[in-house]
């Protein structure tokens, strides 16, 4: 064999050059925590800072053990703890869809745990807890996954633990390894279920009747767990926006290169549209639409096509330009109050005639279903094309949710906007392209802000493990003025919701807003860009070089900062 084949074997598995270089790179700590190589626990305390919801005393009634021991109270460091604790034996899951950086959510774990305590992983998320999947994460699995992407090494599901029965599997599952502490890594639903794992198991669980500490960690790529000036953003958001905005940017500059296409551009992001936001901040389209904006506009599906033939005629009349993006949010469709109201009458049809409806063929369905429609809903319906009424006649998810990743919404805005230029301008060239960008920036290496983040959020963790906190939510805020630790009431984020006919506890997702000051810096820009080619080209994600400090312009905007570079540990 060659030496050069030898070298092309040892890069199999997880060992290429980059992933050999990246496990090396030094991750900052906040001060807080002490020196790196050896950081400190920490001691919280309450400052004051107390959280509530519209729904609070309707909380406070179903969380009455963990509403008593926190408060409702944010809390701040307040010095190293006084001891170091032994004995801990903690397991940590990864919950819902990948995001980059929950390696060193791991990681900044055990760092904090030490030698005197064990940490231990759950196979296959949630489904795995309730199975008892747990194994011992050593040193030497920590120093493999540190600064990789993905969720490889646990693996995840989307289980969400609700029955009695699930309560007591998850006891069980922490009796037979004689748990302290679990820790859950995930979004808004499952930080939601870590607060109903966290009074579940507040006593009675462990032989001396005390319970199991639960603690969560803030997770998604798609930015909608925020809380402003606690939690900045949830991790994996960074490094996803980068890798879109890096593919953005190269479609952007073939648009000037080729002269001649419009590329319809869908992002991932159904509920909320930081992604769709953040991307257009780094790249400077020619037009991005807005959910939140739509819908507080009122905006018929019509007129955003109007709006958007607009921007096409302009730009041809005015500049000769053939060619641009338009960025559209994966979940736009929801947000369109007309299609809105079309999908809501749907799904309770759908549900209703289940049986009658599942009994035709598939040419029949529409039919069927535009006879049960009110009027205006109807004419929608008519006037959709076959892809997409197939689309919302679809199987529904677990959730009874409609999957809107799978409508292209870019092709339906795009071949309505060509319709509408044959009557408006049909002298104006509009040939297309269409992309969805999902799944490509969900398991990348994370940037360099997502991987210290993440790694002095699990020291956070860590450390409330080590002082006995359950009920709370890790966060790191401050991040352009040297990082602060401190952990948020999960009680203290949650609503009451109707959902399938009963109440539901949720917290509640973080939208753009639209006075935020991103929107708004946004607003001010988008007629330029929409008026002449401004684009920018960010770039590959950068671990090393003057881009790599960067933080995601929407959080910049939105805290106030004074430049773009994260402070973490200085």
């Amino acid at each position: 064999m060659s030496t050069l084949a030898a070298q092309l074997e040892q890069m199999e598995s997880h060992r290429s050059v980059f992933e050999n270089a990246v496990r090396d790179l030094p991750l900052p700590v906040c001060k807080a925590f002490g020196p790196a190589a050896a950081p400190q626990a920490l001691r919280f305390a309450s400052q004051g800072e107390v959280l509530s919801t519209r729904d609070s005393a309707t909380v406070a009634a179903r969380f009455p053990q963990t509403v008593a021991a926190s408060g409702n109270a944010v809390l701040r460091v307040a010095g190293p703890a006084a001891a170091r604790v032994s004995g801990k034996r903690v397991a940590a899951l990864f919950s819902g869809g990948p995001a980059a950086g929950g390696h060193n959510v791991l990681c900044g774990l055990k760092k904090m745990l030490g030698a005197d305590n064990t940490l231990f992983g759950v196979k296959g998320g949630p489904k795995g807890l309730l199975q008892g999947k747990l194994f011992e994460i050593t040193d030497a699995d920590a120093a493999t996954i540190l600064n990789t992407g993905g969720f490889d090494f646990l693996g995840t599901d989307r289980t969400k633990i609700k029955t009695a029965e699930q309560f007591e599997q998850v006891k069980q599952t922490c009796i037979a390894h004689n748990l302290d502490a679990i820790v859950i890594i995930g979004g808004d639903d499952s930080n939601t279920n870590a607060a109903l794992l966290a009074e579940f198991l507040y006593t009675g669980i462990k032989a001396d009747g005390s319970g199991v500490q639960v603690i969560g960690a803030p997770k998604t790529i798609d930015g909608d767990l925020q809380v402003p000036g606690l939690l900045p953003i949830s991790f994996g958001f960074d490094t996803a926006t980068r890798i879109y905005a890096e593919l953005a940017g190269n479609i952007l500059q073939d648009t000037r290169s080729s002269l001649k296409y419009w590329h319809f551009i869908k992002l991932m992001g159904r509920s909320a549209s930081h992604v769709t936001l953040e991307v257009a901040l780094q790249v400077k389209p020619a037009v991005t639409l807005i959910s939140e904006e739509i819908a507080e506009k009122k905006l018929s599906l019509g007129a955003i096509v109007e709006q958007i033939a607009s921007a096409v005629v302009d730009r041809f009349k005015n500049k000769g330009l053939k060619h641009g993006v338009v960025l559209v949010p994966e979940g736009l469709i929801e947000f369109i109050p007309e299609m809105n109201a079309l999908i809501a009458e749907l799904n309770d049809l759908l549900a209703h005639h289940a049986d009658a409806f599942a009994a035709l063929a598939a040419d029949a369905r529409p039919a069927f279903v535009a006879a049960r429609l009110s009027a205006a809903s109807a004419a929608l319906f008519a006037s959709l094309p076959d892809y997409i009424v197939s689309m919302l006649l679809a199987e529904r998810d677990s959730h009874g949710n409609l999957q809107v990743s799978l409508i292209p919404t870019e092709q339906l805005l795009s071949d309505m906007v060509g319709a509408r230029l044959a009557t408006l301008a049909a002298d104006v060239p509009f040939a297309t392209q269409h992309h969805f960008f999902g799944y490509e920036g969900r398991c990348g290496a994370p940037t360099l802000f997502d991987a210290a983040y993440t790694y002095n959020l699990g020291l956070t963790v860590g450390a409330l493990i080590l002082e006995g906190r359950t009920g709370y939510m890790a966060s790191v805020s401050g991040l352009t003025s040297g990082g602060e630790p401190l952990a948020i009431p999960l009680t203290g984020l949650i609503n009451v919701e109707r959902r399938h006919g009963k109440d539901e506890y949720v917290i509640e997702k973080a939208l753009v807003r639209l006075d935020a000051p991103a929107m708004q810096f946004f607003t001010g820009r988008r007629a330029a860009w929409a008026a002449d080619d401004c684009f920018a080209s960010p770039g590959p994600r950068q671990l090393w070089g003057p881009a790599a400090r960067q933080i995601p312009m929407t959080v910049a905007l939105n805290e106030g900062a004074e430049a773009l570079l994260f402070k973490i540990g200085e």
